[in-house]
Parts: C-alpha cells; sequence; structure tokens
C-alpha cells in the first residue's frame, strides 16, 4: 500500500453556513465547494489549505453518522483520510495487516473519491479514511 498524503481532515458541525463563516472570515480559508452526497446523509463545504483541505461535514437527518458522532462526541474532528494509489489493494493490505474495516468494498465520497472506512478500535481510536481520486 502507498499512502502519497493527508488529504483532508473531515470535521463534524452542526450548523455549515456558521461553521464556514469561522473559516472563511476569521482563518482566511476560502470554500471552494459544497456538496450533498445523499447515501451518506451529509453536506460537506471544501476548503483547500495547501496541499490537502479541510472538508466540513453537516448531517442532512438526525440518524445519520455524522449526527449521531455529534450527539455522543460533540462538534470536531470527525476523521482523518489519507490519499492511497489504489484503494482497493489499500484495503487488502489493511485486512492482511489485522485491521478490520468498515467498508470491504470502496464506496463513493465527497469531490468524487473513491473511500474506505477502517475501524477505529484498530486505529488508536482515530476514524481513519482511505481516499483515492483523481489529481
Amino acid at each position: 500500500m502507498k499512502t502519497t498524503k493527508l488529504d483532508h481532515i473531515g470535521i463534524a458541525v452542526k450548523d455549515l453556513e456558521k461553521s464556514l463563516s469561522f473559516y472563511e472570515d476569521v482563518l482566511g480559508i476560502k470554500c471552494e465547494g459544497k456538496e450533498t452526497v445523499e447515501e451518506q446523509k451529509v453536506r460537506v463545504a471544501f476548503l483547500p489549505i495547501g496541499d490537502t483541505e479541510v472538508e466540513l461535514l453537516e448531517s442532512t437527518d438526525p440518524e445519520g453518522p455524522i449526527a449521531k458522532f455529534i450527539e455522543k462526541k460533540g462538534e470536531g474532528i470527525q476523521h482523518m483520510a489519507y490519499r492511497v494509489e489504489d484503494i482497493e489493494k489499500a484495503i487488502a493490505s489493511m485486512k492482511e495487516k489485522g485491521i478490520r474495516m468498515i467498508d470491504e468494498k470502496p464506496r463513493y465520497g465527497a469531490g468524487g473519491a473513491k473511500i474506505a472506512f477502517c475501524h477505529p478500535k484498530d486505529t488508536n481510536g482515530v476514524l481513519i479514511e482511505l481516499s483515492e481520486r483523481e489529481d
């Protein structure tokens, strides 16, 4: 498995527009797009910074994974995403090394990425996303 960079940091927020105001007006990071990912019940805002980006994640459903995360842990960092060259090989490599995968096969992620999540119980409590996307 070849990991090429930190792709993005996913931050769970209750109110996307309010959170965007902080990142844009206070930190000076410009939002370069928004997307709703129906299958993940989430609205996403993309804030590129350097060679990575911040993804703000707002739930579109009170039963969605981001809503449940916020209910349990509050707003904040929800996951770290690492760019990989071949997600199928990356998933197989993780499994060979004894890492449980939440996603046995890649699924669609925001920004057109193929993604798969590793189980945080095997990754020091951090929800890690593997992400393959075209540059």
